[in-house]
C-alpha cells in the first residue's frame, strides 16, 4: 500500500512508520517542520526515519503543501496521527485552536484523497477509557482539555468520512513506553536509577495502561491493514498493555531493569493523597493476545539497551 502518514516524528508515529515500512508499505510522511531544525529525541527519530519513508518538510496537515501532495499522488490510505499537543498538560490548553489545527481543510482533503482513513485517538479523550477493565463500555468524560480536543477531532472525521463515503478506523492509544520516548514516566525512572538514585513515584495509586511501544506498533500495523480493506463504515481498536496501578508498574519496570543491569532500582512510593485526575483510565483489549511472534523479553531488552 501507499500510505500518507502524518505525525511521523512523534514517539508513536516513528514506531508506527517503522512497522509499516518493515511490512513493505510505501509511506509518505509530511512533517510540520524541517528535520534539521528538530532537537533532542525528536531529531533522533527524524534522522532514523530517513530511508524508511519519504519525508516532506514544512507540510503540516491542511496546509497548501499538504493539499498539493494529496492532489498530486494516489494514496491507498490516510493515517492521520498528528495532533496539536503544545502545553497539552495545561488546563489552559486551547481546545478550539487544537481542533482547528487537527482538522484544517479536512473535508477538502478527504474529498481529494477518497481513500480509507485511520485516525489516532487517545484513552484520555471523552468516550474512551474504562473505569473497570473487566466491564467494557464504562466510559469517562474527557481527561483534560487536550483529551477533549481529541474527542472533537474524532467527531469531525466521523461526520465527514461518512459524508464523503470513505471508511474510517480509530486507533486508541493508552500509555506507550520504550526506545526514543519523550522524557516522561519511565524516562524519569531510568534517569534516577542510572544515576544511582531512588526514583519517586508521586502518583502510585492511579490505575493506568502502559504498553510497550513496539507491541502497540504491531497492533497498529494489523489494524491499518484491516481498515484498508473496508468498503464503508468504521472500526475501532483499543489495545491494552499492563493494566495496573502506577506504583505496581514502577515495580515491574524495576524488576526488569535490575535483572538486566544490576542497578539497585530503588523506588519511593508514598501513599497518594491527591486524586485530581480519574483514578482509572485504561483500554480493554490485550494487545499481545493475537501477536504470538512478539516477545515481551525482547521488548524489555530493547528498552534497557536504549537507556544503557
Amino acid at each position: 500500500m501507499k500510505i500518507l502518514f502524518t505525525g511521523a516524528s512523534s514517539f508513536t508515529g516513528f514506531w508506527f512508520v517503522k512497522t509499516l515500512a518493515a511490512a513493505g508499505h510505501e509511506v509518505v510522511c509530511p512533517l510540520r517542520g524541517a528535520p534539521e531544525k528538530y532537537e533532542g529525541v525528536r531529531k533522533q527519530r527524524a534522522e532514523k526515519l530517513q530511508g524508511l519513508c519519504s519525508l516532506l518538510p514544512n507540510a503540516s496537515f491542511g496546509s497548501d503543501a499538504f493539499l498539493k501532495l494529496a492532489s498530486s499522488e494516489k494514496f491507498d490510505l490516510l493515517c492521520h496521527h498528528a495532533a496539536e499537543m503544545t502545553n497539552y498538560r495545561s488546563p489552559d490548553f486551547d481546545v478550539l485552536a487544537a481542533l482547528a489545527s487537527n482538522t484544517l481543510n479536512g473535508r477538502a482533503i478527504l474529498k481529494v484523497l477518497k481513500c480509507p482513513v485511520v485516525l489516532t485517538g487517545s484513552v484520555f479523550e471523552n468516550d474512551e477509557g474504562i473505569v473497570n477493565p473487566k466491564v467494557a463500555g464504562d466510559q469517562e468524560r474527557a481527561f483534560s482539555p487536550y483529551g477533549l480536543s481529541k474527542g472533537m477531532t474524532w467527531q469531525f472525521f466521523r461526520y465527514y468520512c461518512h459524508e464523503v463515503g470513505v471508511p474510517l478506523g480509530k486507533f486508541v492509544i493508552p500509555n506507550p513506553f520504550g526506545p526514543f520516548e519523550e522524557p516522561r514516566f519511565t524516562a524519569h525512572l531510568m534517569k534516577n536509577w542510572r544515576d544511582g538514585k531512588a526514583a519517586e513515584v508521586k502518583t502510585p495509586g492511579y490505575t493506568r495502561d502502559n504498553i510497550h511501544v513496539d507491541l502497540l506498533a504491531e497492533v497498529y500495523g494489523q489494524f491499518v491493514k484491516s481498515v484498508a480493506t473496508m468498503k464503508s463504515g468504521f472500526a475501532k481498536a483499543n489495545p491494552s498493555g499492563y493494566v495496573e496501578k502506577q506504583g505496581e508498574f514502577a515495580q515491574r519496570v524495576a524488576r526488569e531493569v535490575k535483572n538486566r543491569t544490576g542497578w539497585t532500582c530503588e523506588l519511593k512510593l508514598p501513599e497518594q493523597q491527591d486524586f485530581n485526575e480519574p483514578r482509572d483510565r485504561v483500554n480493554w483489549s490485550p494487545a499481545a493476545r493475537n501477536l504470538p511472534k512478539w516477545t515481551e523479553a525482547k521488548a524489555w531488552d530493547a528498552f534497557v539497551d536504549f537507556y544503557m
